[in-house]
C-alpha cells in the first residue's frame, strides 16, 4: 500500500474574525479538510510565532493562544484542545538540523495564526499539531531552506500548514468606506500569484523585496515568510492551486495556496 503524498497549504487567515464568521475564505478553508487526504499529524508555520532562532511545540497538550485584543468575548471564549506530538517535534528537531530547534514544553502553544485556520478545516480538533516557529533573525533563503526540509515529511501522511498573508499592511487599511485593494496591494498579490511555479535559481517569491509594491505590500515580513516554507517543498512537478485569493480592506491579501 502507498502513500499519497500529503499537500501543503499557505493560507490567507486575515482577521481572528473569521473564527466566528462564515464567509468564502472560511468555506474554502472548511473544503479543503473535507476533501484533502486525513493528515496524520500537522505541521503548523504561523506568522504569530515570530522569534530569535527556531522553536517547535514539544507538550503533549499545546494551549489555545488568544494573542489578539479588542474582539468579542466569544473569541476568547474558543478552544482548540488538539492534541500536541512530543514525538514529532522531536523529529522536527533531528529533520532541520545542522539548524538548532528549540523545543518548546511551556511557553507557546497554538496561536490563532493557526487554529484559526485548522478550526475550520478540522473542527474536531483531533488531529495532532505542532507549531514551528519564524526566526526573524533570518533571510528569506533560510525559511525556503527549511521548507525544503520539511517536505520530506509529506511523504509521511503529515500535512503542513502555513498560515500568513501575502499583502499585510494593517496601517493602511480601509475598515469603511471604499475598501477597493490599493494597485500596490493588487500588483504584489498578482506578482506572488504568477511565480508560484517558478524554477530556476533566484526565486522571485525568495527575492520578493525587489518587487516595487513590496515595501507597502509587507512593512514587516513575519505574514510573507510563511508562504516559503510551502514554496520550498514543491518538487517542480506537483500541481500548484489556489483555494481562495480576495483582498480585505484595500491591503489585507487572502491567497490561499496548495501545492501537491
Amino acid at each position: 500500500m502507498t502513500t499519497s503524498r500529503m499537500p501543503a497549504l499557505f493560507l490567507g487567515h486575515g482577521s481572528p474574525m473569521n473564527v466566528l464568521e462564515e464567509n468564502r475564505y472560511t468555506q474554502a478553508w472548511r473544503a479543503l479538510g473535507e476533501q484533502l487526504p486525513r493528515p496524520k499529524a500537522i505541521v503548523a508555520v504561523s506568522a504569530h510565532w515570530y522569534t530569535r532562532g527556531t522553536a517547535v511545540t514539544a507538550m503533549a497538550k499545546p494551549k489555545t493562544i488568544h494573542d489578539f485584543g479588542g474582539f468579542p468575548q466569544a473569541l476568547f471564549d474558543t478552544q482548540y484542545p488538539a492534541p500536541g506530538s512530543p514525538e514529532l517535534a522531536a523529529e522536527l528537531q533531528s529533520l532541520l538540523a545542522p539548524v538548532q530547534v528549540i523545543a518548546d514544553t511551556s511557553e507557546w502553544g497554538l496561536d490563532h495564526g493557526s487554529w484559526g485556520v485548522l478550526i475550520k478545516m478540522y473542527p474536531q480538533a483531533d488531529i495532532p499539531v505542532v507549531q514551528l516557529s519564524v526566526d526573524g533573525t533570518q533571510p528569506a533563503e533560510y525559511h525556503y531552506e527549511l521548507g525544503r526540509k520539511l517536505a520530506a515529511l509529506r511523504d509521511r501522511g503529515i500535512m503542513i500548514v502555513a498560515s500568513g498573508n501575502v499583502v499585510h499592511n494593517l496601517r493602511m487599511a480601509k475598515w469603511q468606506g471604499d475598501t477597493s485593494p490599493y494597485p500596490w496591494a493588487e500588483s504584489f498579490n498578482q506578482y506572488v500569484r504568477d511565480n508560484l511555479e517558478y524554477q530556476g535559481e533566484n526565486h522571485p517569491l525568495v527575492n520578493f523585496m525587489q518587487h516595487e509594491g513590496a515595501a507597502l505590500s509587507n512593512p514587516t515580513p513575519e505574514h510573507y515568510l510563511p508562504l516559503l516554507y510551502v514554496l520550498g517543498g514543491w518538487d517542480g512537478k506537483e500541481p500548484i492551486s489556489i483555494p481562495v485569493d480576495g483582498i480585505e480592506m484595500a491591503a489585507l491579501s487572502m491567497l490561499s495556496v496548495q501545492v501537491g
